[in-house]
């Protein structure tokens, strides 16, 4: 029975270890990429003060040690008249503008504002000018155009370069007391448009007619109708000749209201079309005027029927 017993006793193995390392976690992945973003904001705040200027760095310490005092009395600190964009300074009047540069003790070129405006209307004009010389040299060029050069203005306004075709006795631009664009015509506004399509300028068309009213009365088809038809009209045989629709700003039907020959309101030459190339001014105007809205009078007043 003894013997048995011993025979039925479990062996146990004990194994040790010797050396080795425990395993690690990801924890310091984390740490790492801690480090690599700070070094790399690090660097990036080197790199924005090295290309900040001195009056910058005083104005950014300015605002943040008085933000009101600055922002109330100007200075550098909220925003520097001496930038291109204006905004506080000592004078708010000033056109002078400053280019940065890399180097913080570079000296810094100041340019004039209103000579830099001056030059590029001047610019404008000059292009203008070669549109100009541009459709006259076509005319001349061409037998069947040179033909209605009498009937053809070119004059530049302040709104830009202005294109007038006229009416003559015996040669109009429509059909009488119709848009129906006359085939010689056609041809005529069609070259106009292939020419303006080498200019970025937006365009305005104006269509005018004589005082001769239409018996039909005030409150039927009109010359202030006919004038606008006649507008369109021609604004599609510009596009006909390669120019692209959103290049037109306005359509316009101006009747009688502006005559070319004062003296005489049923002369021949008060029908006519004006195609104005817009220079910057004039569309900046048109923009502005578009998009103003009445003051709280103004809706006030426009309420109150006249007496």
């Amino acid at each position: 029975m003894a013997g048995d017993a011993k025979k039925l006793q479990p062996i146990i193995v004990k194994k040790v270890r010797k050396g080795g390392h425990a395993t690690h976690g990801g924890a310091w992945k984390i740490a790492y990429a801690d480090f690599v973003t700070a070094m790399m904001a690090f660097f990036l705040l080197m790199w924005l003060l090295g290309s900040t200027t001195e009056g910058d760095k005083k104005g950014i310490a300015d605002y943040f040690s008085s933000p009101m005092k600055v922002a109330l009395s100007g200075g550098a600190g909220s925003g520097d008249a001496s930038h291109v964009i204006k905004g506080g300074g000592e004078d708010l009047t000033r056109s002078g503008g400053q280019i940065k540069r890399g180097d913080v003790d570079a000296p810094k070129k100041t340019i004039n504002l209103a000579a830099l405006k001056a030059e590029q209307k001047r610019a404008e004009l000059a292009k203008l000018q070669e549109v100009k010389h541009t459709i006259e040299e076509k005319i001349q060029a061409s037998e069947r155009l040179k033909a209605l050069s009498s009937q053809l203005r070119l004059d530049m306004t302040r709104d830009g370069l202005r294109i007038q075709i006229v009416d003559e006795q015996n040669r109009p631009m429509f059909a009488s007391g119709s848009a129906a664009v006359q085939p010689y015509m056609r041809e005529l506004l069609q070259a106009i448009g292939a020419i303006l399509t080498e200019v970025p300028n937006l365009l305005t068309l104006e269509g005018h007619t004589d005082a001769t009213p239409f018996s039909s009365g005030e409150r039927g088809y009109s010359n202030w109708e006919l004038s606008a038809d006649r507008a369109n009209a021609s604004r599609r045989e510009l596009m006909a000749g390669g120019l692209a629709e959103n290049r037109v700003l306005r359509v316009q039907g101006l009747a009688f209201s502006q005559p070319f020959d004062r003296n005489d309101p049923t002369s021949p030459s008060n029908r006519r079309i004006s195609i104005i190339v817009m220079n910057r001014d004039a569309e900046d105007r048109v923009f502005r005027t578009s998009t103003e809205s009445p003051s709280a009078e103004e809706e006030t007043a426009s309420s109150v029927p006249a007496r």
